[in-house]
């Protein structure tokens, strides 16, 4: 089978709408929503089933991982950017990670998938961007090597840009950003005050892009 298939790990926020398209751009994608949360009808994986009615992958899955919300206090991969005053969050943000990708590289092996895709991000720091990098490289020999899968890449293209570059980059790739949700509050609309929402309105504001969100809720 032709190595045309990728697994891209997508939780309905800004970076994985435009990892997505990123990956759309050489491979036909397929998108897995991992259920983090004890909440089923949750506004991410709202926002996952519009992104793939917009991308139209040639699978989709969501699989159920609702343990992961009683180890984690925050949700490092739903925002854009991580708040300065906690400091790193690389290391934590990396941990996240772990069992996601085993699952994409489960998925991957049954697809004969030539890469898994994630929109992880760390920014453009030394330390932690090293620490990312190590990461990745360490999944990719670890899958190439003792798995057996010499053809299996991971895939981080956001890995060290700024979230307004993200906000950038999802513009010129067309990624559907009006189909994304960074709030990290389970209403009708975003509160634009948590974390999350803050974090989204800085990076559009300073990528000098508007947010399609905002657009089409003043309207």
């Amino acid at each position: 089978m032709a190595k045309d298939f990728a697994i891209v790990l997508n939780n309905g926020s800004v970076n994985a709408a435009v990892a997505t398209a990123l990956a759309a751009q050489r491979f036909r994608p397929i998108m897995l929503f991992l259920e983090t949360s004890t909440q089923p009808s949750s506004r991410a994986r709202a926002a996952f089933d519009q992104q793939v009615a917009q991308f139209k992958p040639y699978r989709e899955h969501a699989v159920p991982m609702g343990y992961l919300s009683t180890l984690r206090n925050e949700n490092l991969a739903g925002a854009i950017a991580a708040d300065p005053r906690h400091g790193s969050l690389a290391g934590r943000q990396l941990l996240e990670l772990l069992p996601v990708i085993a699952i994409g590289a489960r998925y991957a092996v049954h697809y004969q998938a030539a890469a898994i895709y994630a929109g992880v991000r760390v920014g453009p720091l030394g330390d932690d961007l090293a620490q990312a990098t190590e990461f990745t490289q360490i999944w990719n020999e670890l899958l190439q090597l003792p798995c057996g899968q010499a053809d299996l890449d991971v895939v981080t293209p956001l890995l060290e840009l700024e979230p307004w570059q993200v906000v950038d980059v999802g513009f010129q790739v067309n990624a559907p950003l009006e189909r994304t949700w960074s709030c990290l509050e389970e209403m009708p609309e975003p509160c634009w005050a948590c974390r999350g929402c803050r974090a989204r309105e800085s990076a559009f504001q300073q990528s000098g892009k508007p947010d399609p969100i905002r657009v089409v809720r003043k309207v």
